[in-house]
């Protein structure tokens, strides 16, 4: 029994150690730490190195020896482990397998990475217990399939070569591949499948000529090329290739045009809009071309506005108060009738100065008027006269002498200031002493181009003393401040003005001092004489002008500037000197030049520009890596012609041609309006282009526009007006306060000033007309004409012919009838003769010849008689018409004196008192009309009243 039981023991001892032993699942599995996988993009299947293996030492156990399965986990970007997946090939191996849930695309993503885990089966069935092993890293890359072909980055590609020449390479040609491996997405080659063209082709896409091309053989070539990718895929579409020929190169400007038309109104225009540079294919690294405009022989150096200075400072709101220093000679301005004068083409006084004898003293009481330390001097000049031309090398050349321009000694309140202004070379210079007995002088002194030019310049100094601003041609210049402490003598205490010299210093003078100088005599020696041309110089005391105003004064209209700035390329730079004469471009790449060339445009701000050739140059400068080689391009010339601008029509009308009123309207102390519905109408001509419309031949169109008038004048024809009979009177309190000035003489009434045409006809509506008691006349004839422009632009003349309305009852009296047998008998003094008819001398009382007044007795007698026969014959018509006659007069009842004459006759007096009244007919005349007054009215009431109708319009004389 022992024996059994000692066996039973043993036997379940065993069979418990078998069973633990089956239990125990003592280590986890391991695999590599890092995987390198590829898959190519039409397979799933992922190929590892080293492949994938899971070992477990619980091997050869059940369950705990064998891998059960793979885990993926994201990688280190987080991404993975949704496209791929591990499968268990071989448990007891521990072999898997990697591949993609889905087909991969390498142009998308090329590489992917992720981590993976391998588990065993645990200790049972049921994975109870399993155990992991480590996270391996996997590195998949996707391997490209040649699934894409070329395809060429433009369809189309174009070049130019000059022909003769080879060259290494005309154009490129450039294809790309989509796929994603060095392999299939580079071009190994590219091919020409076009045969027999002189072209060949490299690997790179480089065409280039395989002979010289010829222009005149064929001007173009045109051929097809095509690409291969290194899978020997072929592009999807051929491009086409397109080389033009050129003829032989010649470096220069091309698309010059000689002649540029400017039509006035137009604004800015292009001077070069095809013009480029052509440098053959010259490597260049810097371009410089100057544009010149020479408008030194229009006007004053460039186009400016037309109107009077006057007008141009009041358009352009000046300070009023400017002292001419060189006004026109006359009576009241004689010191400067013995300067020569030039002719101006904007009408102003232009007076030369030699250098020695031509000098200009200004009388004390005109320097008077100017003093104080401040005041704006203000003067066009000209260096050199009307024919000198500017040296080819002043620099180099000998020294000039000072010549002065104006030098002054003004008084002030208790002392002197001296100044005088003077050119050296190309230097203008202000000496300025405060006070002549105390002060030492300051030297202003400016370098400026345009003082030895030769050309009209405008210069303007306003000086507000220790400041002094320089302006020429409305460009403001800063001098070199210089106090002067040499050895200059102080002036002399004593007010003098000259122009075109200096007065030599007292202490070189020899003989007494005189304290005065004589009005209007060159005493003393005058000493730094100028050599040019001045005109307008004028000094105004006071407040200097703004800028503002200076810059509207003489600024150039017309001159040269660059259209838009802002599409300047890079590298490109634009200067413009300050009268707009030149213009410099300088850049250093070719296309960008080309391009700003053509941007180069002329303006002319004016309405009415100023007609005429304005010569124009181009000069290139070219700067090159080899300056031997360098290229040499001509100067260019030619000329802009600024066209005729369309002329107003400037019309007056309103006025009849004739006014008629009784005369003692004219005797009243207003006198008559000659004008009261004067109306003047500006407007402008242009042609119409009427083939367009479908009309045959041409048209004008006249458009209304506002002008600015600068004058108008009224005139008497005939005789002058007699200041003891007659005058013409004017508003001067309108005139002044509109700015506008007056001539008021016995030839003719000027109102000048640049104002709109409104005011001009308040002006001239209010032009009255005024006679002596005792002094009508029959008739007087006005002329009225108006300009703008400075007269370049005229108006019609506009004719009034003023009739006079006599009573009889005056005309009675024999002071009339003695004055009409004065007349008849003694001519006027007065030669001119007023339309038609002689001026009367009622102080004329010389006595009649007996053998005249025979004559004269003889021919009143027959005229007495003429008159009896004809009254009976009328009345005897008169009887038989008497119907229609009457409703003939009433109807003549309210008669127009615009077109009638009156003329009275003495002997109607006589026909009155005896009774007889009828229609006068004359010899020849079937046009003249003698109108009764009614019979209850007084005989100072009647007026005989001829109509004119011939084609002479002259007034039959009685």
């Amino acid at each position: 029994m022992m024996d059994r039981m000692s066996f039973f023991s043993f036997l379940f001892l065993c069979l418990t150690s078998v069973a633990n032993g089956n239990k125990a699942n003592k280590h986890k599995p391991w695999i590599e730490t890092e995987y390198q996988g590829i898959v190519m993009e039409n397979d799933n299947t992922v190929l590892l190195n080293p492949p994938l293996f899971a070992l477990d030492k619980d091997a050869p156990l059940h369950y705990a020896g064998e891998i059960c399965g793979f885990r993926v986990h994201n990688g280190p970007s987080g991404s993975g482990s949704v496209q791929f997946e591990a499968v268990v090939l071989d448990r007891s191996t521990g072999e898997g397998l990697v591949r993609s849930k889905e087909p991969l695309d390498c142009e998308s993503q090329r590489e992917h990475s992720f981590t993976i885990q391998a588990y065993d089966c645990g200790e049972g069935p049921d994975g109870a217990n399993s155990k992991k092993s480590h996270k391996a890293t996997v590195h998949v890359r996707v391997n490209d399939v040649n699934e894409f072909s070329p395809v060429f980055v433009e369809r189309r590609y174009e070049a130019s070569v000059p022909e003769g020449r080879l060259f290494d390479r005309i154009v490129r040609v450039e294809a790309l591949d989509a796929d994603c491996s060095p392999q299939y997405s580079q071009i190994c080659f590219y091919d020409i499948i076009t045969p027999n063209v002189p072209f060949a082709i490299d690997n790179d896409g480089n065409i280039k000529n395989t002979e010289p091309l010829d222009s005149k053989n064929q001007r173009s070539h045109t051929f097809w090329v095509t690409a291969f990718d290194c899978g020997k895929n072929r592009a999807q579409a051929d491009a086409q290739v397109v080389v033009t020929v050129k003829p032989s190169c010649k470096p220069g400007w091309i698309g010059w045009s000689k002649r540029v038309e400017y039509t006035p109104g137009s604004g800015s225009i292009p001077l070069f809009p095809s013009l480029h540079l052509e440098t053959c294919e010259e490597t260049v690294w810097n371009i410089q071309a100057t544009v010149d405009l020479q408008t030194g022989h229009i006007g004053k150096g460039c186009d400016r506005d037309s109107y009077s200075d006057r007008s141009v400072r009041r358009l352009c709101g000046a300070v009023r108060g400017e002292v001419d220093l060189l006004p026109p000679p006359s009576p009241a301005a004689n010191w400067t009738a013995a300067l020569p004068t030039l002719p101006s083409s904007d009408s102003s006084l232009v007076f030369s100065f030699n250098g020695s004898t031509h000098v200009a003293v200004v009388p004390n009481s005109v320097a008077a008027a100017i003093s104080g330390d401040h005041f704006t001097l203000q003067l066009w000049m000209r260096r050199g006269g009307a024919t000198t031309q500017p040296p080819a090398n002043q620099a180099r050349g000998p020294r000039r002498e000072e010549e002065t321009i104006i030098c002054s000694t003004v008084k002030n309140d208790d002392s002197f200031s001296h100044y005088y202004l003077s050119v050296h070379g190309c230097r203008l210079s202000l000496f300025y002493w405060p006070d002549v007995s105390a002060a030492r002088p300051v030297k202003f002194l400016w370098k400026l181009e345009q003082v030895c030019d030769s050309e009209w310049h405008h210069l303007s100094l306003s000086v507000q003393f220790p400041s002094v601003t320089l302006y020429v041609d409305g460009v403001t210049f800063d001098p070199a401040l210089i106090h002067d402490n040499g050895a200059i003598p102080n002036p002399a205490p004593r007010q003098r003005m000259v122009i075109g010299a200096c007065w030599e210093p007292e202490d070189k003078q020899k003989g007494p001092l005189n304290n005065t100088i004589p009005e209007g005599k060159h005493t003393g020696k005058y000493v730094a004489g100028y050599r040019g041309l001045l005109s307008g110089v004028t000094v105004r005391p006071g407040s200097v002008e703004p800028h503002s105003v200076v810059e509207c004064l003489y600024a150039c209209r017309e001159g040269l500037d660059f259209g838009d700035l802002e599409t300047l390329g890079s590298g490109m730079k634009v200067h413009v000197n300050p009268s707009q004469s030149v213009l410099v471009l300088e850049g250093d790449d070719i296309e960008s030049f080309n391009r700003a060339v053509q941007q180069v445009t002329y303006r002319n701000s004016l309405r009415f520009a100023t007609p005429g050739v304005r010569p124009l140059k181009l000069t290139t400068s070219l700067r090159c890596f080899n300056e031997e080689s360098c290229l040499q391009l001509r100067q260019l010339e030619g000329y802009l012609v600024v066209l005729q601008p369309d002329a107003p029509q400037i019309s007056l009308s309103g006025v009849g041609p004739h006014l008629a009123r009784p005369a003692p309207e004219f005797e009243g102390p207003r006198g008559v309006p000659l004008f009261p519905e004067l109306r003047i109408v500006c407007s402008l001509s242009h042609a119409v282009n009427t083939a367009a419309q479908g009309m045959e031949g041409g048209a004008l169109m006249s458009d209304a526009v506002a002008h600015t008038l600068d004058g108008c004048e009224v005139q008497p024809l005939g005789e002058e007006l007699n200041p003891e009979r007659e005058e013409l009177l004017v508003d001067m309190d309108a005139l002044r306060e509109r700015g506008l000035e007056i001539i008021n003489t016995t030839a003719y009434i000027a109102i000048t000033g640049a104002e709109s045409i409104s005011v001009y006809e308040d002006v001239l509506r209010s032009v009255r007309y005024r006679l002596a008691k005792g002094s009508a006349r029959f008739e007087r004839r006005f002329r009225l004409s108006c300009s703008e422009m400075n007269g370049r632009y005229t108006s019609n003349e506009l004719t009034l012919e003023v009739n006079f309305l006599h009573s009889l009852d005056s005309l009675y009296h024999p002071s009339h009838l003695l004055a009409s047998q004065q007349q008849f008998l003694h001519p006027s003094h007065h030669s001119g003769e007023l339309s038609g008819h002689t001026l009367p001398n009622p102080h004329r009382n010389s006595v009649v010849p007996g053998a005249a007044t025979v004559i004269i007795m003889v021919c009143v007698g027959f005229l007495v008689v003429m008159v009896i026969l004809g009254v009976f014959r009328i009345r005897s018509i008169h009887r038989r018409g008497e119907g229609t006659r009457g409703s003939a007069k009433e109807g003549s009842g309210q008669w127009d004196d615009s077109a009638l004459t009156i003329i009275v006759n003495p002997m109607e007096t006589y026909e009155s008192r005896m009774g007889i009244s009828g229609d006068t007919e004359g010899e020849g005349e079937e046009d003249e009309e003698v109108v009764e007054s009614p019979d209850d009215a007084s005989d100072d009431q009647r007026v005989i009243i001829i109509k004119k109708e011939g084609r002479e319009g002259n007034p039959r004389r009685y």
